[in-house]
């Protein structure tokens, strides 16, 4: 039995120790607004926050989380009030959507440690999350304003 927090509740699975979490997450845990996307950790699609650096689920096995905080995009918000989320959608970034969820997970973790980043700062560190419709601009747009309403409201 493995043990860990997901999304600020103690959860537990019996899934063997291997198991990719993002299969914990979509079929334990029913949480499916982690994507699989390649299954290698190039893509970003199942990105997800592990104590709040953000990370590939599709390569990290459940054991890995033991004792640790989980952050799904469920759980950035509940509200869908993030800041992210709110630029999102004033953006309308999202084409197919597939990979929006993993890509504003990416996007939160830096607004977490660099509440105004450049432009540069943002491509450097959205740079391995990959949207196949190619919404970069938008991404990047609605990465800074995401940024700007997270300053407003503080």
């Amino acid at each position: 039995m493995i043990e860990f927090r997901l999304n600020g509740e103690t959860t537990t699975t019996d899934a063997s120790p291997d198991t990719p979490l993002l299969w914990v997450l979509r079929d334990d845990k029913g949480l499916k607004g982690t994507r699989f996307g390649c299954g290698i950790a190039q893509c970003g699609a199942c990105t997800i926050h592990i104590d709040g650096e953000a990370t590939r689920s599709c390569v990290t096995p459940v054991s890995a989380v033991a004792g640790r905080e989980v952050t799904t995009i469920e759980g950035l918000d509940a509200d869908n009030a993030h800041p992210l989320q709110q630029a999102w959608l004033e953006v309308q970034v999202p084409q197919c959507g597939y990979c929006q969820n993993g890509q504003i997970m990416q996007a939160a973790t830096l607004l977490a440690t660099n509440p105004s980043p450049s432009e540069a700062q943002v491509v450097e560190h959205m740079n391995g999350n990959l949207c196949r419709c190619m919404a970069y601009p938008r991404i990047k747009r609605a990465v800074l304003r995401g940024a700007e309403i997270a300053r407003e409201a503080s």
